[in-house]
């Protein structure tokens, strides 16, 4: 069986789709309806209990969390690319860009999105999702300050590229 990704458009499965993109894998998309009546139903609360996509399935292996799925997709399949070895000087920082990207910069945009999705209009603070805006913002100077002078966030292109490329799109998206 083929490693399957339920997806759905603008969400993190980009991410592990990119991935095996790259590694030239065979996989499956499978469209993912999403309501939140949908994904709050027992069966797609089987594949991740908070109701979230994406979702990983490798086999008999269910994983959420789009980050944690790039990594083994790397780990299981990768052969070395798009990572640097351990012992390498870059992997460090190919971790940091990584975790970065998810857990600095994505945060608030989706606390913009959060805030947006769950408030009416009229309840909404503008104030908050100002410095949320603002928040972002830092990480978009700190990326652009790590980017002078070169294309990717390493010497060369990396899964911490792939995961940057998601928080780029947000940005652009939601700032």
């Amino acid at each position: 069986m083929a490693i399957q990704i339920y997806h759905f458009w603008g969400t993190r499965s980009v991410r592990p789709i990119w991935v095996c993109e790259e590694l030239a894998l065979s996989y499956e998309v499978i469209s993912v309806d999403f309501s939140a009546e949908y994904r709050a139903t027992p069966e797609y609360r089987a594949l991740n209990p908070v109701g979230k996509v994406p979702v990983l399935r490798d086999g008999d292996m269910t994983m959420f969390e789009s980050g944690a799925m790039v990594q083994y997709l790397l780990d299981a399949y990768g052969q070395g690319s798009l990572q640097p070895p351990r012992s390498d000087p870059e992997y460090p920082f190919y971790l940091q860009w990584s975790w970065f990207a998810e857990s600095t910069f994505a945060r608030p945009l989706g606390e913009i999105v959060n805030h947006r999705r769950a408030l009416s209009e009229a309840d909404q603070s503008e104030v908050a999702i100002n410095e949320m805006k603002d928040r972002a913002w830092l990480c978009v100077e700190a990326l652009d300050q790590a980017l002078s002078g070169k294309d990717y966030l390493l010497s060369e292109f990396s899964a911490a590229d792939i995961m940057m490329g998601y928080s780029l799109f947000l940005t652009e998206r939601f700032i």
